[in-house]
């Protein structure tokens, strides 16, 4: 027996129909969005762990990986200088590909572009702008755009990574400052303290000399009390600068405190330190500069290699014991 169904009844089953693909297609979308605001959470968390903008580069990119396959990530902050990249290429390619990241990052056109190198990299470049000065993002893919979705995606998740940026930076100025000698600029204390250890572990392990300079200013006493602190401090600017002119980049220069200055010169015997030194303290006569017309300011060093046998306290009363005998010796000079 058929049934034939009433004009009524078809219209009542397309209503159905079509209200059932209306729920699926809001089902779908629900999901989506879901899919998508779990995927932001899990930005969020990998970059409430990070400190530093150079792990925050690369914990984006981890992120984003699985999403959108890319070579490298790149930020570039040009107010504070800083500049970070993220590559996941190696060798010749991995060369190949910073090189053009460095070629976009520099440049100064702020604006939203794509670029494409001579071999076939592709880049796109966001703008972060941030309360007090913008930053340049770049996401590079080999061969091929990124595509509208992967753009969308990325544009989505800049809030976060402008915000996570923002303390990032914040944290290395900190960071930074807290290691820089407040009124001369040189690394501080703390950093020679930070570091001097495994120096001498390199140096040991890989059988390298290492030769340490404790300087200190000649008749600086007089400049402050006949010229005043303010000279003083001027003068101590000076200096310092004088200083990190004349050492080598691989030294390490630290104001220990008042007039003392400590260089550290790693894979440097003491024959060629004493050249340095030497240099240091032609460089400090050359600043022409009295504290009367009886005490000219100079400065007196004592110079020592490491002996691998000894520990630090030991390196360091030697040669402290050394630039007394600098400074009883007449001043002005370099002593071993």
């Amino acid at each position: 027996m058929s049934t034939t169904l009433s004009p009524s009844q078809h219209i009542s089953i397309d209503s159905n129909i079509d209200g059932i693909d209306q729920v699926l297609v809001e089902l779908d979308h629900f999901r989506r969005q879901t899919e998508r605001l779990d995927l932001m959470n899990k930005l969020h968390g990998r970059m409430a762990g990070v400190l530093d903008v150079s792990g925050m580069i690369e914990a984006y990119s981890t992120w984003l990986m699985p999403q959108v396959m890319h070579e490298l990530v790149g930020y570039r902050n040009q107010v504070r200088s800083k500049k970070h990249l993220y590559c996941s290429g190696h060798g010749p390619r991995r060369r190949s590909i910073i090189a053009f990241a460095e070629e976009v990052l520099g440049n100064e056109n702020y604006e939203v572009n794509a670029y494409k190198s001579e071999d076939g990299h592709f880049a796109q470049k966001w703008i972060i702008e941030t309360a007090e000065d913008a930053g340049i993002l770049i996401i590079l893919k080999d061969k091929t755009k990124l595509s509208d979705a992967d753009v969308d995606l990325i544009n989505e998740s800049l809030q976060i990574l402008a915000e996570s940026l923002r303390r990032g930076l914040e944290y290395e100025e900190l960071f930074e400052t807290a290691r820089k000698d407040a009124l001369t600029g040189l690394a501080n204390r703390r950093v020679f303290e930070e570091r001097i250890r495994d120096i001498m572990l390199g140096a040991k392990r890989y059988n390298r000399p290492l030769t340490l300079a404790s300087l200190d200013l000649d008749h600086f006493k007089q400049i402050n009390d006949n010229l005043g602190h303010g000279e003083g401090d001027q003068v101590l600017r000076q200096v310092a600068d004088v200083f990190s002119e004349s050492i080598r980049e691989t030294d390490l220069l630290v104001r220990i405190g008042g007039d003392e200055f400590l260089v550290v010169m790693d894979n440097t015997d003491q024959q060629s330190g004493r050249i340095l030194a030497e240099r240091l303290c032609k460089a400090v006569d050359d600043l022409n500069i009295w504290g009367t017309s009886q005490y000219k300011l100079g400065v007196s060093i004592g110079l020592t290699q490491w002996n691998p046998d000894e520990d630090l306290d030991e390196w360091m009363q030697r040669v402290d014991d050394i630039l007394y005998n600098a400074k009883k010796a007449g001043r002005a000079r370099v002593k071993e």
